[in-house]
């Protein structure tokens, strides 16, 4: 997939995330079936946060002269399959609560508005700069893109990713959650009828 049919599924799921909390509450958003679990409000915090700090990692990767944090470290096996696969595992990924992990509550609907445009926002800024340091043709005239396209930020889990797989990752990453969404929409009919 290129970056173009990676910006417009991203945009599509951007889309249905902004159309749901248009027919949601707060009340709904900071509910959660759990105590351990989170509210679909912490979720979307989760999103967003997330993505700005994929797209800080894109930026970092795109740099000539890269920051301490840019290595030339390849992924793991995990990340391998992720890539390979295009999506994540349909599987729930649980952390336990912790104040690094655990997304707080957001303050208001349009809090979490203002985030998903300003991710989507950035994202189509950022796209064409990626699509131009990865692009085949751009890559044989440019010797200064050919190292650009080696640089990696080390992911928790997938291991070195450059500015492409950063930026493909956000948007496997919301596509993702949409699980999770449906589970707590799922979850909160049950409990309220």
């Amino acid at each position: 997939m290129d970056t173009k049919e990676t910006l417009s599924k991203f945009e599509e799921t951007v889309s249905g995330y902004m159309r749901e909390l248009d027919g949601l509450t707060l009340e709904q958003l900071l509910w959660k079936p759990a105590e351990d679990e989170w509210s679909l409000g912490q979720m979307y915090m989760h999103l967003i946060r997330s993505a700005q700090l994929h797209l800080r990692n894109v930026a970092l990767c795109l740099e000539p002269g890269g920051s301490p944090e840019v290595s030339q470290a390849g992924k793991t096996k995990w990340g391998e399959d992720l890539f390979k696969g295009e999506s994540f595992p349909p599987e729930r990924i649980q952390l336990p609560p912790s104040p690094q992990y655990t997304p707080p509550q957001p303050e208001s609907k349009e809090q979490l508005v203002a985030g998903l445009q300003d991710t989507l926002r950035r994202m189509v800024e950022i796209e064409p700069i990626v699509a131009s340091v990865f692009d085949p043709v751009a890559q044989r005239q440019s010797e200064p893109g050919k190292e650009i396209v080696r640089n990696t930020v080390l992911h928790p889990r997938f291991g070195g990713l450059n500015a492409l797989e950063w930026f493909r990752l956000i948007e496997m990453h919301y596509r993702h959650h949409l699980l999770q969404k449906q589970h707590l929409c799922d979850a909160w009919r049950e409990a309220h009828g």
